[in-house]
């Protein structure tokens, strides 16, 4: 991806820059590539994004739109600290987009071709950062295919990793013969240049290429027309007598022509700790100054257009409830207290209930296999099971809903168990457990709030999907975490819980910056018992 000004990381758009795309408005351009345009936007809450627009010779392609759609539902379960997560995306529109996490810093090609080379902390934190990267790009099946210094970003706590597997979609396209070049010859395996068999390890040898480029600040195998620089990687050794002496074992390594002799990520973990003469940790100090000078110039980011209030989504409406006063559970359910500690609930409890605030009562949780309440909002009276059947055999259970507030953290002494107080120094990640297996927690070593599942999983569904125990049962996309700034008010996830419940929570928002409280407000409707149940 390349940079669209030298100087000022956001370009205005152009007369031929769409204004809007897939419901986003975009505010500026981030750059250009092979495979299409990069624009900045905003989520309704204002988090930027970045936001690729594939080209249209590759859209009207049937076979890179096959491959785009599988390689964006692979890229959507990359769930790492050095990748940018996919956060939406459209692959069947007229012309395909994908939007990640916004990352404030220049790609490292842009800090080489402006500072130079980087010291050996800041390339060894970098190559560090990139393998745990790949570490969870190859865990989700997916071969990066095009990791070069543009898809490295430098961020102030670290490199990201972008574009992964995205390049694989044009790999067999009818457009790779007639001039566009979506790969980097440059940083090619040996096995890309020969058209060979491509594999986790053709990562690997452009890890080894970045590591060279990021101490040298240039490419390892020389620069040039595209087929030199080619015929060398395949036939030559790259030339590694500016490196520092103490990487200079790990990047050949890593720059095996077979690939059988490369090593293996956690190897590369383990070298470069061992080449350190401290321990590595990632810090805001990791790169030199005038490197993090151009995070700050990507901090100030055009300010979003000016866009109208979402539309109200067709998903179960939220029941408003006033601070500090509890809601009336529906007839027949008999109120208990809750406990002072954050458990895993099966998604039972029905009608509208108020979670994580102290003093509100809540329902109880009902054995398995005993139908709602009748008469509560959002159910199904005792009985009445619709006659649709679940393709195994299992009956489709009727829905039961429930509204409320999800906080983080332990409970107000006093509130719940009598006399329960929280023994010995706070936990850094806790959470209270809501129905359908979903808490809500905030890592308090980093800041990081997060939506997770206990003992079940997740999926985030795209924003032209509308949750249903249809579209929750044909979802294989899972996750066991989700980062709060990935959703939007109106964000429906589907819960799949080991019990065999399924569930989609609908995300309406999080507490205010003033508010003395950390909650999220949510609707939940759950079907019971419409899977067989996980044995643990």
């Amino acid at each position: 991806m390349s940079s669209a000004s030298s100087t000022d990381p956001f370009q205005p758009l152009k007369a031929d820059d769409p204004a809007v795309v897939g419901g986003y408005r975009l505010a500026a351009v981030l750059g250009a590539g092979g495979m299409g345009k990069v624009y900045l936007s905003y989520t309704p809450g204002g988090r930027p994004l970045a936001l690729k627009v594939i080209r249209a010779e590759f859209s009207e392609d049937p076979e890179f739109r096959r491959r785009f759609q599988q390689e964006v539902r692979s890229a959507q379960r990359v769930q790492g600290l050095y990748t940018a997560p996919v956060i939406d995306s459209d692959t069947e529109g007229a012309q395909p987009w994908l939007a990640t996490a916004y990352v404030p810093g220049p790609s490292l090609a842009h800090a080489v071709a402006r500072h130079g080379g980087l010291p050996l902390r800041s390339v060894l934190l970098l190559t560090v950062g990139v393998a745990e990267a790949l570490g969870v790009i190859h865990g989700a099946g997916i071969v990066h295919r095009d990791l070069k210094p543009a898809n490295v970003l430098l961020a102030a706590d670290g490199p990201r990793v972008i574009d992964f597997g995205i390049a694989r979609a044009a790999d067999t396209t009818a457009l790779t013969g007639t001039g566009v070049s979506v790969g980097t010859p440059a940083f090619m395996a040996p096995e890309q240049a020969a058209a060979g068999t491509v594999t986790p390890a053709t990562d690997v040898f452009a890890l080894g290429q970045i590591a060279a480029y990021a101490a040298i600040g240039a490419p390892a195998f020389g620069e040039g027309p595209s087929h030199a620089v080619l015929y060398r990687i395949v036939h030559e050794d790259p030339d590694l007598s500016r490196l520092p002496d103490e990487l200079r074992p790990l990047v050949s390594r890593c720059l095996s022509r077979d690939p059988a002799d490369r090593p293996a990520l956690a190897d590369i973990i383990a070298m470069c700790h061992e080449i350190s003469p401290e321990p590595l940790r990632q810090g805001e100090d990791w790169l030199p100054q005038a490197v993090a000078g151009s995070i700050t110039e990507r901090l100030r980011m055009p300010a979003p257009a000016p866009t109208p209030p979402p539309q109200p989504s067709a998903a179960p409406t939220p029941t408003e409830f006033a601070p500090g006063n509890a809601p009336t559970p529906p007839p027949g359910s008999p109120h208990h207290t809750p406990s002072g500690y954050a458990v895993a609930a099966a998604p039972t409890q029905t009608g509208p209930g108020t979670l994580g605030r102290p003093g509100a009562p809540a329902a109880p949780p009902l054995a398995p296999g005993v139908p709602g309440t009748p008469g509560a909002p959002g159910t199904v009276p005792p009985g009445h099971w619709p006659q649709h059947t679940h393709p195994q055999g299992y009956p489709t259970p009727p829905p039961q809903r429930q509204s409320g507030f999800a906080q983080p953290g332990f409970q107000q002494p006093g509130w719940g168990r009598p006399g329960f107080q929280p023994a010995g120094p706070r936990p850094k990640r806790t959470g209270l457990i809501v129905g359908a297996s979903v808490y809500f927690y905030r890592d308090d070593l980093f800041g990081d709030e997060r939506v997770g599942s206990a003992n079940g999983k997740l999926v985030v569904l795209k924003n032209s999907q509308k949750g249903s125990l249809e579209v929750c049962r044909q979802e294989t996309r899972f996750t066991e975490k989700i980062e709060l700034e990935q959703l939007t008010s109106g964000s429906q996830i589907c819960v799949l819980s080991k019990a065999g419940h399924i569930g989609v929570v609908t995300y309406r928002g999080k507490s205010g910056p003033n508010d003395p409280s950390r909650y999220i407000t949510i609707d939940v409707t759950v079907w019971r018992n419409a899977e067989e149940a996980q044995e643990s």
